[in-house]
């Protein structure tokens, strides 16, 4: 796009341009639903060549071959791929962002960090503290962003965080008892509010009953923990449509921690340094942080950030692309309408967010594109070397569909809840199960032998589906680098 007037660009903008072309390409896989593999023939929309080169690996095949970003003179070939598909997997690998961690964390196991070496379920980094109701996953982040909001702080000279979409309260409870900082938690849903609440009061419980407990594994002082304020809960929706001056308005409202019992009040308030009604109420500088802000919302935040004079910086781990608003899909499924402007030219969109990103050619991404960036393919690698099980549920979903659309040809994509141990299950009992439910008749008669063709092509469903995540994290470095670029229109 040196035609589009890009050659001057910005880094991030050459690299856009270049993701937007491929994707012009061969967006088409990403845009698929690996649940129409038959009723749509997705394999006939392969090239020939690449269909043979693809038909007969095995999974650890597929693994080491396609997806796998080693050096390609160390893989081996069992025939020669067409040079498109090599140069396919060669492009995307190169222009995606890099998912692996910058600086070693000296694990020998690399699928798990050190941390969790000498019990899966527990960081040895994170205090015992933080890891109640904690998965591993989740103390890896909270423990991580924890440190980075943190130097954010330091580096700023802010020592007061906002956590948009705070949900439990895990990263709260680690920015305000773990570092010291002073932290308001945002959170739409009250029951979640209700339960970050109880956790802190809970925090606070276990503190007062081992003020000298000796920690061989903590990473935190218990005196400094102690001392610390606890978080500031504020129920509100954050409207991605709304301006920074009503963002700043819902934080002005804390919600009152009536629950749980009352010697527990009666803790936090001894306990923990109270934030004083002034400091609730005054608004200077504030640090924004948000771990899985959903669609819009991480987009919202770096609204805020550009354009809020009170924003001094910001951390943001998206999730959930697929619930990003777009002017085709204005209403994602599961996303609530975004508030209505007067002036439609107005509206703002959760992608593309920059302007310049608007103008590019290719650069539409459609919901099922966006879905399948959310997937981690280091897992499912790991899955195709270990040839596990589940695999063949993507195959067993996609044969449901032609039994489904055959009873009922108006029933396309329907929602099938998932089916637990579905790829423990002979296909039989899966298809009764999922013909259950969705107000099908379990029992309907279906052609088995059509069925078991089907069944037996299911190494090419599992190849279609690693060609999308071979893409994937194309789609993902575009949105992200969308979300650069807006911020450097908006001059950083």
């Amino acid at each position: 796009m040196d035609d589009m007037g890009v050659c001057g660009g910005s880094a991030e903008q050459r690299l856009a341009v270049k993701i937007c072309r491929v994707l012009s390409l061969y967006g088409h896989i990403t845009d698929s639903y690996v649940i129409e593999f038959f009723t749509d023939n997705l394999w006939e929309s392969l090239p020939e060549s690449w269909r043979r080169s693809l038909s007969d690996l095995t999974a650890p095949e597929l693994a080491d071959q396609l997806l796998c970003n080693g050096n390609p003179k160390d893989t081996s070939y069992r025939s020669v791929w067409p040079l498109s598909l090599l140069a396919l997997k060669v492009t995307a690998q190169s222009l995606a962002f890099q998912r692996t961690p910058r600086h070693d964390m000296g694990s020998a196991d690399k699928k798990r960090p050190a941390e969790f070496q000498a019990n899966h379920c527990q960081s040895s980094l994170l205090d015992p503290l933080f890891r109640k109701h904690v998965k591993p996953k989740k103390q890896h982040e909270i423990r991580r962003l924890g440190k980075l909001v943190t130097r954010l702080s330091e580096a700023t000279g802010c020592d007061h965080v906002v956590d948009v979409g705070s949900g439990q309260g895990h990263l709260s409870r680690v920015l305000s008892f773990g570092q010291g900082l002073n932290v308001t938690a945002v959170e739409a849903d009250p029951s979640l509010i209700a339960t970050a609440t109880k956790f802190d009061h809970d925090l606070v419980y276990m503190l007062k009953k081992e003020r000298i407990r000796p920690t061989k594994i903590s990473a935190c002082d218990i005196t400094s923990i102690a001392s610390s304020r606890p978080p500031r809960h504020v129920l509100a929706c954050v409207d991605p449509q709304a301006s920074w001056e009503e963002f700043i308005n819902q934080l002005s409202d804390p919600v009152e921690t009536s629950t749980g019992p009352q010697e527990l009040e009666s803790s936090l308030a001894a306990s923990c340094q109270s934030v004083s009604s002034s400091d609730q109420h005054h608004w200077n500088n504030f640090i924004l942080t948000g771990l899985h802000a959903c669609g819009d919302l991480s987009v919202a935040m770096l609204r805020h950030f550009a354009r809020c004079p009170n924003v001094v910086g910001i951390t943001s781990v998206a999730c959930c692309y697929m619930k990003l608003t777009t002017c085709e899909v204005p209403q994602p499924p599961g996303v609530l309408a975004p508030s209505p402007r007067s002036d439609p030219h107005l509206q703002q969109y959760g992608y593309p967010v920059s302007s310049w990103l608007s103008g590019v050619p290719g650069h539409k991404l459609s919901y099922k594109s966006r879905e399948v960036a959310c997937h981690a393919i280091e897992d499912y690698i790991e899955r195709l070397k270990g040839e596990s099980d589940i695999l063949r549920v993507h195959c067993y979903r996609a044969v449901l569909e032609t039994v489904i659309r055959g009873i009922d040809p108006n029933l396309k994509r329907i929602g099938v809840q998932t089916i637990k141990n579905a790829h423990k299950l002979p296909f039989r009992e899966y298809a009764k199960q999922g013909l259950q439910r969705v107000g099908l008749v379990p029992d309907t008669p279906i052609d088995h032998t059509l069925v078991e063709d089907m069944l037996a092509q299911q190494q090419k469903v599992v190849a279609f589906f690693s060609l999308a995540l071979l893409l994937a994290p194309l789609v993902e470095t575009l949105i992200l680098l969308d979300r650069m670029i807006f911020l450097q229109e908006q001059g950083w």
